[in-house]
């Protein structure tokens, strides 16, 4: 997680990619919910159908898992998964977020004529007291660049070991990080090459300052040039936050001869325990595209590489 939070950085909703200083601010957490109370991030993760339909499916085609449940929404946004859960038949649904978008939220849930099984409480879920000890489901959608960055996890692993009641579950259960060779000399020398003559001077000293920083973009399959490689498997239902600090050895295998230029991060989402219809979905650059689009870390030199 660490080194997600060193490299990675929000990414321009509008844009194709972008970048950011790896340094964090001190009030990292204040920042993080204040752009959380912005609209225009929810309509970016609404409109996202591989990953709201994804909860849909899940909910909906396993409704025996919210039936009769009470459950909980670490993180709920605008309410989406909140009434997702209430429509498949939770008998009591806590929606938690410290956002200002929880007030719309409260809106959407009375529109919609659900505000006597969805309570919305506004809050961090370490510091807010619930109407209730435990629940039977946890549900969130923490995920952030290369799954790690935005830290939402954490908050996840504190509720669970808190509120969730014996026999229960935190969906998704399964998480993967998986690594993956590219080899694009154009971006590499879009990103890099570039600061050697910017408008008739060398900035070439910028290098060392752009290659720390990750770079959140869609990638064209076609410079994909080894097979991928999973680098952490997570698991919600067992997972603790010193989980979340690791390293990994991995070993990417060349599918093409030629000069590798990045390694690019992308994770996969599992909806499995106790599914009797299992959902999942992939931000690899060969399925289709969501908002997390990939993360890419660039070389400061191409390395040349053999298939095989």
């Amino acid at each position: 997680r660490q080194l997600a939070q060193d490299l990675v950085m929000s990414a321009d909703a509008g844009g194709g990619s972008s970048s950011a200083a790896a340094e964090l601010c001190e009030d990292e957490d204040g920042v993080y919910f204040s752009s959380y109370g912005h609209y225009g991030i929810h309509e970016e993760m609404l409109k996202d159908k591989v990953r709201t339909e994804s909860y849909r499916d899940f909910i909906y085609q396993n409704s025996h898992l919210f039936q009769d449940k009470v459950v909980l929404d670490v993180g709920c946004g605008t309410g989406i998964l909140s009434m997702f859960a209430a429509k498949a038949g939770a008998r009591k649904v806590i929606g938690v977020d410290q956002s200002e978008i929880i007030y719309q939220a409260m809106d959407i849930i009375r529109l919609n004529k659900l505000e006597n099984v969805i309570t919305l409480v506004k809050g961090r879920i370490e510091e807010v007291d619930l109407p209730l000890e435990k629940v039977d489901v946890i549900i969130s959608e923490w995920m952030g660049y290369f799954l790690l960055f935005e830290s939402m996890l954490d908050s996840v692993i504190y509720a669970k070991d808190k509120y969730l009641a014996e026999g229960g579950s935190v969906y998704p259960d399964i998480c993967t990080i998986s690594l993956i060779a590219v080899g694009d000399m154009n971006q590499h020398a879009d990103k890099l090459l570039f600061w050697e003559d910017v408008y008739g001077f060398d900035m070439s000293c910028m290098k060392k300052a752009v290659i720390p920083e990750a770079v959140v973009e869609v990638l064209d399959p076609n410079t994909l040039i080894s097979a991928a490689c999973v680098i952490k498997h997570i698991n919600c239902n067992t997972a603790s936050t010193p989980d979340l600090e690791f390293s990994s050895y991995f070993t990417l295998t060349i599918t093409r001869s030629t000069k590798c230029t990045a390694i690019a991060g992308y994770f996969d989402i599992f909806f499995e325990k106790n599914c009797h219809n299992k959902v999942l979905f992939s931000t690899g650059p060969q399925c289709t595209k969501t908002h997390w689009k990939q993360t890419v870390f660039l070389l400061e030199k191409p390395i040349p590489v053999e298939a095989g």
